[in-house]
C-alpha cells in the first residue's frame, strides 16, 4: 500500500434533489478531480461535475468501480465515489472498507477515506408520507443477490413478530417477482389486513409517485414496484389520517395532546 495521501470520498448525494444534498457532499464533489459511480447516480450531480474526470458504471459493477476509486486515490488523486441516499445504508462504503481491509490499508498512513453521509431512502420516503418511523423500525432489502432468500425470510419474520414498522428496499425487479408477495404473506400472519402501507417511487426525483394503501391491497400497485421504490409497512399502532401514515410516538400515555380551553 502506497503512503501517497490521495483522498477517497464516498459521497451520499441524497434522494436526488440538490435541495436535499448536504453542504459537505457538494463541498467534496467540488474538491474532487475524479468522479466515479453508477450511471444513474452520476447523472444526479451532472451540473456539479463539469470539467472533471468522470467514470460511469452499470448497475452490477460495484466491485469494479470500488477498485477503480481506490486505485485513483492510491495514485494521489482526490476522488468522489458517488452513491444515492446514504453510502452507509446498502451503499458503497462497506465494499470500500472490505477491499481496503484485504489490502492491509492503514488509516493513519494510507489514503484518506471519508464517508460523507446523505439522506437515505428511508428518511426521504418517510418525510413524504407522514411520520411512520416514530418508534423502533426495521429495514430489509428484498435483493437476494448477496443474501440468501432463506435468511431474508427469517429477518422479515423477526420484524413482523417484533411489531416493527418495516422499511423494504429493492421490493421488486424483472427477476424479483415472488419476494414482496411472500413478505406480505408473512406480515399478514401478524398484522391486520388494513395496516397502512406506503409505496414511494423515485422520492424527490422527476416522476415521483406516492401511494398510501394497505397491507391487503399493496400488490395492486405493481406498476410502482421496482429498484427505485421503497415500501414502508406500518405496525399495529400505525394509522392513516387523511392520506398520511402516522405512527404514534407514545405521548398520549403521559400527556394531554390537545389542551382543553379553561372553563370560565
Amino acid at each position: 500500500m502506497s503512503g501517497n495521501k490521495g483522498k477517497l470520498y464516498v459521497v451520499g448525494v441524497g434522494p436526488g434533489s440538490h435541495d436535499h444534498m448536504t453542504h459537505r457532499a457538494k463541498q467534496v464533489i467540488d474538491e474532487s478531480q475524479v468522479i466515479i459511480g453508477y450511471d444513474t447516480y452520476v447523472s444526479l450531480v451532472e451540473d456539479l461535475i463539469i470539467g472533471k474526470e468522470v467514470y460511469r458504471y452499470a448497475m452490477t459493477q460495484e466491485v469494479d468501480r470500488a477498485n477503480q476509486a481506490i486505485d485513483f486515490a492510491e495514485k494521489g488523486k482526490v476522488v468522489s465515489l458517488v452513491s444515492s441516499g446514504d453510502p452507509g445504508i446498502y451503499g458503497m462504503i462497506g465494499l470500500i472498507y472490505e477491499i481496503l481491509a484485504e489490502k492491509g490499508w492503514d488509516r493513519e498512513k494510507g489514503i484518506y477515506v471519508e464517508c460523507v453521509p446523505g439522506v437515505s431512502s428511508l428518511n426521504s420516503c418517510a418525510a413524504l408520507v407522514g411520520s411512520p418511523l416514530m418508534t423502533d423500525f426495521a429495514v430489509v432489502s428484498m435483493s437476494d443477490l448477496l443474501v440468501p432468500w432463506e435468511i431474508i425470510v427469517k429477518r422479515v419474520e423477526a420484524a413482523a413478530i417484533g411489531d416493527y414498522v418495516t422499511v423494504i428496499y429493492n421490493p421488486a425487479s424483472k427477476k424479483r417477482v415472488h419476494q414482496l408477495r411472500d413478505t406480505r404473506e408473512i406480515f399478514l400472519k401478524y398484522r391486520k389486513p388494513d395496516t397502512p402501507v406506503a409505496i414511494v417511487k423515485g422520492a424527490y426525483r422527476e416522476g415521483q409517485q406516492v401511494v398510501i394503501t394497505t397491507l391487503d391491497k399493496m400488490l395492486e400497485h405493481q406498476d410502482m414496484l421496482g429498484m427505485i421504490t421503497t415500501v414502508i409497512v406500518g405496525n399495529s399502532s400505525t394509522f392513516n389520517y387523511k392520506g398520511m401514515m402516522i405512527n404514534p410516538r407514545g405521548y398520549t400515555s403521559k400527556y394531554e395532546l390537545v389542551k382543553q380551553p379553561a372553563k370560565k
